[in-house]
């Protein structure tokens, strides 16, 4: 059954993805423009769960998970996006965008958590030195940062976590 069911969502994902790229054929390469849709569309995913749970259901509030440990609402609402964009973005990025590597699906797991963690602490050392370092408005600085981090990510989950043996 998950067999069926992993088969028939795999190519409902890549049906919709590629009937769009021939607009995109000739500013990137097929792989870029996967992992641009899949990735863009897990970030979306992950703002408005974050934003739902900050908002509708902790409602900004102190959570309370065990009687001596509470957490702030927006680490909680981090959190709980995460765990549910985590899963969606290894498999997006294991059978969408990169398939075919040789590598035992655990490692890859290993190795694209700790590509995201290595992701998560590049956007805070240059969110950290873009603004309070040098000065300049946050906006751009995400903007420049999400640009550099998103590089970095791509290459690193391309040649290491989902990695192919050269012909």
């Amino acid at each position: 059954m998950f067999k069926k069911t992993h088969y028939f969502l795999k190519k409902l994902i890549l049906g919709l993805i590629d009937a769009f790229y021939p607009l995109f054929r000739k500013i990137m390469p097929h792989q870029t423009f996967r992992y641009a849709v899949c990735g863009g569309g897990n970030a979306v995913l992950n703002f408005a769960i974050f934003s739902i749970t900050e908002n509708l259901i902790v409602k900004k509030q102190v959570v309370h998970i065990i009687p001596n440990l509470a957490i702030s609402s927006h680490i909680f609402s981090f959190l709980v996006a995460f765990g549910i964009t985590f899963p969606i973005g290894f498999y997006l990025n294991t059978f969408v965008v990169f398939e075919g590597s040789y590598l035992l699906k655990r490692v890859q797991l290993f190795r694209y958590f700790t590509i995201v963690l290595i992701c998560f602490l590049l956007n805070y050392v240059f969110m950290k030195l873009f603004v309070d370092h040098f000065g300049w408005y946050p906006t751009p600085s995400y903007i420049l940062t999400f640009g550099l981090v998103t590089f970095f990510s791509y290459f690193s989950q391309r040649n290491f976590t989902f990695k192919k043996k050269l012909d």
